[in-house]
C-alpha cells in the first residue's frame, strides 16, 4: 500500500491475501498450485511486480475469481499508484522549488510569472527539462561547471544551476565550429585589444571569434544570491561560456572571459572530479598574465608612479583600457580602491 495525501494505492496482492487467509492456504502452497516461484508469490502480493494477464488467468484456475476482475484491479492499482507518485513528487518538488530564485528567473523571461507554487514546479520542470526538480543536480544530467564566484552558499548553488540552465538553452541557439584549443589561444591578443572598444563594437566580433572556435558565448543578466561573474561547461559537441552583464566594471568583465578561458585552456573542464583552490587560482594567474604581461607590469609598478597620466599612458601602451591597469593595482594593493573610478568603465549590455 502507497500512500499520498490524497491518494491510496493498494496493490491487487491485498485480496490475493485475504483470499488466502479465507482457505487457510499458505504462501508456499499457493505458489505451488500456481505453478510459481515462492519469491515470486511474495512480490505479487507486495505489489512489488505486475500483474499480468498470464497471472490473472492462473488466479481464475485456483481462486475461481475471473481474470477480468485481477486485470481491472491491476489497472486500478496502476493507475492510483501512477497518482500517489505524482502528488508526492509534486510536494517534495514544490519545497525545492522555493530555493530557486523564481521570481527573478521571472523577471528575467526565463519561467513565466506565478505565484502559484504548481504552477511553479512545473515551470522550472519544464525549464530544467527534468521530469523532477532533484535531478537538477543529478550528475548524470548537470553539466560539470567551471565558475568564477564571488561566494558559495546553498543558495546561490540554486542560482547557479538556473543561470547555467539559461545559458545552455540561450546557447543552442549559437552555431558554433568544431572545438578549436589551439585556434582559442592564438586568438588571445586579439581579444586581448579589444578592451579598448566599446561593448556595441567589441560584442559581436566576440561572439564571432569564439563561436569559430566551438565556443557559444552568452551574456547574461546576474542573478543576486548566486555571486557569479562567469561560468564554462560543455553542452554535447560544443563549449559554453556565460557572463554576467549587468552594471559590470569592465575590468572585472575582461577578467572574468579571460578566466573561463584560461579553465579551458588548463584543461580544467576534462577534469572527473571537480574543480579544486588550485585550479581556480590557476585560472586567476591564466587571467591576470594574459591580460597584462607580468614583465611590463613589474617594470610599471618598479617606477612607483601611480599618477593618472602615468596609468593613462602605461595601459595606451599596452593596448589596454586604463580601468584594468586600475583594477590591478587596487587588487594588488598599490592604490586605494576608492581612487580613479573615472578610468573604469561599466558596460550595459543588452541581453
Amino acid at each position: 500500500m502507497t500512500r499520498s495525501r490524497s491518494f491510496i494505492a493498494t496493490p491487487p496482492g491485498e485480496t490475493i491475501k485475504e483470499q488466502l487467509e479465507s482457505r487457510c492456504m499458505s504462501q508456499k502452497e499457493f505458489a505451488s498450485r500456481m505453478g510459481m516461484s515462492e519469491k515470486h508469490i511474495s512480490k505479487l502480493i507486495n505489489g512489488d511486480v505486475q500483474l499480468t494477464q498470464e497471472v490473472a488467468y492462473k488466479l481464475e484456475m485456483v481462486l475461481g475469481i475471473p481474470a477480468r476482475f485481477w486485470n481491472n484491479l491491476e489497472a486500478l492499482y496502476r493507475e492510483k499508484l501512477a497518482k500517489v507518485e505524482a502528488e508526492n513528487e509534486m510536494e517534495q518538488d514544490i519545497e525545492l522549488s522555493k530555493r530557486f530564485p523564481y521570481k527573478e528567473m521571472a523577471q528575467f523571461g526565463w519561467v513565466p510569472q506565478s505565484s502559484d507554487s504548481k504552477e511553479k514546479v512545473i515551470a522550472l520542470r519544464k525549464f530544467f527539462e527534468t521530469i523532477t526538480l532533484d535531478a537538477v543536480f543529478s550528475k548524470g544530467l548537470s553539466p560539470r561547471i567551471a565558475c568564477r564566484r564571488q561566494s558559495v552558499s546553498d543558495k546561490s548553488d540554486y542560482a547557479l544551476m538556473a543561470w547555467a540552465q539559461e545559458a545552455k538553452l540561450e546557447a543552442r541557439n549559437i552555431p558554433v565550429s568544431p572545438i578549436n584549443y589551439k585556434g582559442l589561444d592564438s586568438t588571445l591578443h586579439s581579444i586581448r585589444a579589444m578592451t579598448v572598444d566599446d561593448p556595441e563594437v567589441f560584442c559581436p566580433k566576440l561572439v564571432s571569434m569564439m563561436a569559430d572556435c566551438g565556443i557559444a558565448l552568452v551574456f547574461l543578466p546576474l542573478l543576486c544570491g548566486s555571486y557569479l561573474h562567469g561560468a564554462t561547461f560543455y553542452d554535447g559537441k560544443k563549449i559554453v561560456i556565460g557572463l554576467t552583464v549587468r552594471g559590470k566594471d569592465a575590468d572585472k568583465f575582461w577578467f572574468s572571459l579571460f578566466h573561463e578561458v584560461g579553465h579551458i585552456l588548463l584543461g580544467h573542464l576534462n577534469k572527473w572530479d571537480d574543480l579544486s583552490d588550485d585550479d581556480e587560482d590557476a585560472a586567476n594567474v591564466f587571467a591576470r598574465d594574459n591580460l597584462i604581461s607580468p614583465s611590463s607590469y613589474n617594470e610599471f609598478t618598479g617606477m612607483r608612479d601611480y599618477s593618472k597620466s602615468a596609468i593613462i599612458a602605461f595601459a595606451n601602451k599596452e593596448g589596454l583600457s586604463p580601468g584594468i591597469v586600475v583594477g590591478r593595482l587596487q587588487k594588488d594593493g598599490f592604490i586605494p580602491f576608492s581612487r580613479y573610478h573615472d578610468l573604469k568603465t561599466k558596460y550595459e549590455l543588452t541581453v
